[in-house]
Formats: C-alpha cells, sequence, structure tokens
C-alpha cells in the first residue's frame, strides 16, 4: 500500500512538472500587461495583427468608396448634361451629398438642376452654390 502512495504521488509530482515546464513555454508567446492591478477574474483581449487578407479587404473598401463617390458624380452629371444641354454647373459629391456649383441662365435652371439630381439614386442631399447670371443676348 505504502509502494502505491508513493506511486501516486510520484505520478502527480511528474506531470505537474511537467505542465509548469509547458506552461513556462506559452507564456513568452502570450502578451504581457504592465497594469499589476488586474485582478483574477479580468482577462486581457489580444488583438490579433492584421493579415494581408485582411488589409487587402481594406484597400478594397477604400476603392469601392471612392469608386462609388466618382460614379456618382458622373451619373449627376451625365443626368444634368442630358436634362439641361449647355449648362455651366459643376458637380461635386462629398458621401452623396451633392453641391452644385457654377453659374446658371436663370433660377429655373437652378430649380430643374435640383429636381433632376434628386432622381438620381444614391443621392442623399442637394445644395446649391450656383450663381443666377443672365446671358447677354445680341
Amino acid at each position: 500500500m505504502k509502494q502505491l502512495i508513493t506511486f501516486i504521488v510520484t505520478g502527480f509530482l511528474l506531470v505537474g512538472a511537467f505542465g509548469c515546464e509547458e506552461a513556462a513555454k506559452n507564456t513568452s508567446e502570450t502578451p504581457k500587461t504592465t497594469d499589476k492591478t488586474i485582478n483574477s477574474q479580468t482577462k486581457p483581449t489580444t488583438i490579433p495583427a492584421a493579415s494581408t487578407e485582411t488589409k487587402a479587404k481594406t484597400e478594397t473598401q477604400k476603392n469601392s468608396v471612392g469608386k462609388a463617390e466618382v460614379d456618382l458624380k458622373t451619373t449627376v452629371s451625365k443626368k444634368l448634361q442630358a436634362g439641361l444641354p449647355g449648362n455651366k454647373l459643376e458637380v461635386e459629391n462629398k458621401d452623396g451629398e451633392i453641391i452644385i456649383k457654377g453659374t446658371a441662365t436663370s433660377q429655373e435652371e437652378l430649380k430643374k438642376a435640383e429636381k433632376l439630381v434628386k432622381e438620381v439614386k444614391g443621392v442623399k442631399s442637394v445644395t446649391i452654390e450656383a450663381q443666377v447670371k443672365a446671358t447677354n443676348k445680341p
């Protein structure tokens, strides 16, 4: 019986020694915290490093946002040229908020331009910063 107890105790000691050794290897892989007042219930949060796949997705999202803004500006410009041929209005796009600048021949032209721009899908709001200047006809 004494030999069995000795065998069991020795087994626990060996398992404990190998467990501590493995834990020592793993602690070099885990991030160290500088705050010494962390209680035992709080666990530090680790953030994985960005992979090339994550970086590629981020770049694609940035490019698609920029492309969407350019596409909306182009669509609005084409709509204005079709609805008001020969106009001298410029279009700016800031996150779906369209700003119309330049000169118009009449207030009616600006109202029609605003109406045309609001019809374009993706436009959130329209701001008119254009001026009305009557054309001098001989």
